[in-house]
């Protein structure tokens, strides 16, 4: 069940932004007298799911998901209908109309993406808002996970600025994002009531990308160990601890913070312990002997981080999120840009970072949820644009490279230039898509 809401996610998202990116290719070009075949959702070599003619077009859904594609008559596209640019030019096709309105007809997928994206991230920030925990708010500091206290930093350290950031809110993505992306080479903590700098390895900007690193934490919020609930029959419900009871011993040894207790746990699996346990109400420290199982583990759930810090919203008008969402995106294909860069660059392995339907997927998490959902969908049109754009042919992008070239020259490619070129680009495409689900493959196997 897991899967297949994780997959239906994914196909719906990308159906949302297949059909309105072309979409964007069909309107101008019926604006423009320019006649389209076909409307597909989803590839069909062979057959199709399902189609209907109407009028000059034939809509329908292939059964290949890798895309879509609008058949433009008079077009050397992924079709290679080469008998029809053997015919003489027809007033009604693309390569009769004038550049002007062939380049809009090409540019019109991503400008559709584009305004989608930075609507989507309005429209989530309109109906959600943004609720975020203020850094000066958790004034416990971090529980560091391995690979933050690989970096130099330590639990209880509070964080002020990665590089030149400032660290407002309270969020270890900001603090990747900052290395990987931006090339911070140090952050500033308070560590024991002294500021300090602890200094970044250029090396983290690879580590950091690493897919084996993907879905690492750098930290946490550092909380007390309160019980948020008791599992039935488990060794903390045998034991008689109850929910809101707080944690603050093990066998003697103050154990303040959640990761302190988790620590001491994992050192003393399936063996008794003694737990200092604490009672809200009388506030009075009473001694639990128990059983850890043989995963370390006691049977509670955890008091979430809100029980302890507060959190803030910052809530968005209509007005106020289009700007908002725009920014947001802005920022967001920035960063996008920047990782092309280092991976230029050579300090991000491009097999570290891509990765094809299963690792977009997962994005998705393996349930539904509608804010993530159009967040991940508007992230995903805005990628979709920005990839379409690249400069090979058989995308977007090829398509309006020669076309600029016409309109700076004045001299309009031959087809069979167009059609060897576009051949080159599919090819070109068809194995970066094989490599990145090939990669995906790879990954599941050696996991």
């Amino acid at each position: 069940m897991d899967t297949l809401i994780t997959v239906g996610q994914l196909v719906l998202s990308l159906s949302i932004l297949i059909v309105l990116h072309e979409f964007g290719h069909f309107l101008p070009a019926r604006l423009f007298g320019t006649r389209v075949e076909k409307f597909y959702l989803f590839f069909d070599p062979g057959f199709s799911l399902f189609k209907k003619q109407i009028g000059e077009t034939e809509y329908g859904i292939g059964w290949l998901p890798l895309g879509g594609y609008v058949k433009i008559s008079g077009m050397i596209d992924e079709s290679f209908d080469t008998d029809q640019m053997d015919q003489e030019p027809q007033p009604y096709e693309f390569r009769s109309k004038p550049a002007w309105q062939r380049l809009i007809i090409m540019l019109g997928g991503v400008t559709v993406n584009f305004i989608l994206g930075f609507f989507i991230y309005a429209m989530v920030l309109f109906a959600y808002g943004e609720e975020y925990f203020p850094a000066e708010n958790v004034t416990a500091g971090i529980a560091v996970d391995s690979l933050g206290q690989a970096i130099g930093l330590e639990s209880g350290d509070r964080i002020l600025s990665v590089g030149d950031a400032p660290f407002e809110r309270f969020n270890d993505r900001i603090v990747l994002r900052e290395i990987a992306i931006n090339n911070a080479r140090d952050i500033e903590v308070l560590r024991d009531d002294r500021q300090l700098t602890v200094d970044v390895d250029p090396k983290w900007t690879d580590l950091l990308t690493r897919y084996e690193n993907k879905n690492s934490r750098l930290f946490t919020m550092r909380i007390p160990l309160v019980v948020g609930d008791v599992v039935a029959g488990g060794p903390a419900d045998e034991a008689g601890l109850r929910k809101e009871d707080r944690i603050v011993s093990v066998n003697g040894t103050p154990t303040p913070y959640f990761d302190q207790v988790t620590e001491v746990l994992m050192d003393n699996k399936g063996q008794t312990v003694t737990l200092g346990v604490e009672t809200k109400e009388t506030q009075q420290v009473r001694e639990v002997p128990l059983t850890l199982t043989e995963e370390g583990r006691i049977g509670i759930g955890v008091a979430p981080p809100e029980y302890f810090y507060d959190t803030e919203r910052q809530e968005y008008g209509f007005l106020e999120a289009i700007p908002a969402g725009i920014d947001q995106g802005v920022n967001f294909l920035g960063d996008q840009f920047k990782a092309f860069g280092q991976m230029f660059a050579g300090n991000i392995k491009v097999t570290e970072s891509l990765g094809g339907f299963a690792s977009i997927g997962g994005m998705f998490g393996n349930v539904w949820v509608w804010e993530r959902f159009w967040y991940m969908t508007a992230s995903l049109s805005l990628i979709l644009a920005f990839m379409n754009l690249l400069p090979i042919p058989a995308l977007d992008g090829g398509h309006v490279m020669f076309l600029l070239y016409e309109v700076v020259t004045g001299r309009k490619p031959s087809d069979k230039f167009m059609e060897r070129a576009t051949m080159v680009g599919f090819v070109i495409v068809l194995g970066l898509v094989v490599l990145a689900n090939g990669l995906d493959i790879w990954r599941w196997i050696n996991s």
